[in-house]
């Protein structure tokens, strides 16, 4: 009882001490990005951020201890190709400060035992960086649907007489987003001095599809060697066409394994909380036996793999 006390006041002192600093450090940051945006404003106007912010947060101690860490790089290219503009020590300390808020909660339910509480607080404190991660897949998915038309547009360009610096810009302005963000930011990097060699290779960094490294392979290639890069591209779109719609076809397919999974995972979460409501008593030797908590976190791990699993098993790659 002692030992719960103290987790319960040292969950609510650390959320209290996490908001506190996070409100601190928002309102010192809002302020000089107030400043810097005035600046920006009359320099780069409507063009793509061209100086960027490397600092992994704005607290210099946060920050010392996130370079440490292997997981920062891999969250900041997240973050990048997600197309959203938080610094990493953001992230963390928003995910930090919902796991301590959560296990607090949790914490005072006497009848949830300590490792259930645990997991519940770190499956929440996970939601950010799952927001990142979906987000991060949806604006890809965007990417390949509008990927085709863009390589269209800029075969016409260059059929035009453009060349191709020019005719990017000009894919740039008529494409949607997220295509016309990353022509944009490309043309950018290539008109700042770099070579489109390298302003390509960043471009299938932030997106790494396919299509994307084909498209990026055929530009090289046709600058060293010469051709009538049109036609690859014009080529290059139709072959893309139909991947994206015998993608979709397996999508549609595998849809119902996906629901199936969603449903199986659901369902004994739904009957539990049923019978807690109708017959709370028959639910709760497995609270108050000394096996049955050991039962809750391994139903609880078996449910989480076996969603895993069925995921795995409808994700067809092509």
């Amino acid at each position: 009882m002692a030992l719960t006390a103290f987790l319960v006041f040292l969950s609510t002192f650390l959320a209290a001490s996490l908001a506190v600093l996070i409100g601190w450090f928002a309102l010192q940051r809002v302020s000089a990005e107030a400043q810097a945006e005035d600046v920006s404003e009359h320099l780069l106007d409507d063009s793509p951020r061209v100086l960027k912010d490397e600092s992994l947060s704005s607290i210099s101690i946060w920050a010392k201890l996130l370079e440490r860490s292997d997981f920062v790089k891999i969250m900041r290219l997240h973050l990048q190709q997600a197309d959203l503009g938080w610094s990493v020590g953001r992230v963390t300390m928003l995910m930090l400060l919902a796991a301590s808020v959560a296990l607090a909660i949790v914490m005072r339910a006497e009848r949830i035992p300590g490792t259930v509480a645990v997991l519940i607080a770190a499956a929440l404190g996970a939601l950010p960086y799952i927001y990142i991660v979906r987000r991060r897949a949806k604006r890809f998915r965007q990417f390949e649907e509008n990927f085709p038309d863009a390589l269209d547009s800029l075969a016409r360009a260059l059929r035009a007489g453009h060349p191709f610096s020019a005719a990017m810009e000009i894919v740039a302005q008529e494409c949607e987003a997220p295509v016309s963000t990353e022509f944009r930011r490309t043309a950018a990097e290539a008109n700042l001095g770099n070579s489109w060699e390298h302003a390509l290779a960043n471009l299938s960094d932030r997106i790494p599809l396919l299509e994307v490294s084909m498209f990026a392979s055929a530009v090289q290639m046709q600058s060293r060697t010469g051709g009538k890069l049109n036609e690859v591209l014009a080529k290059l779109a139709e072959n893309m066409r139909e991947a994206t719609s015998l993608r979709g076809e397996v999508r549609a397919l595998a849809a119902h394994g996906k629901m199936t999974g969603a449903v199986l995972t659901v369902l004994p979460l739904v009957i539990a909380g049923m019978m807690m409501i109708v017959n709370p008593s028959y639910l709760t030797i497995l609270v108050y036996h000394p096996y049955g908590k050991y039962l809750i976190v391994g139903a609880i791990i078996c449910l989480v793999l076996a969603h895993m699993v069925i995921r795995k098993i409808v994700d067809i790659k092509i």
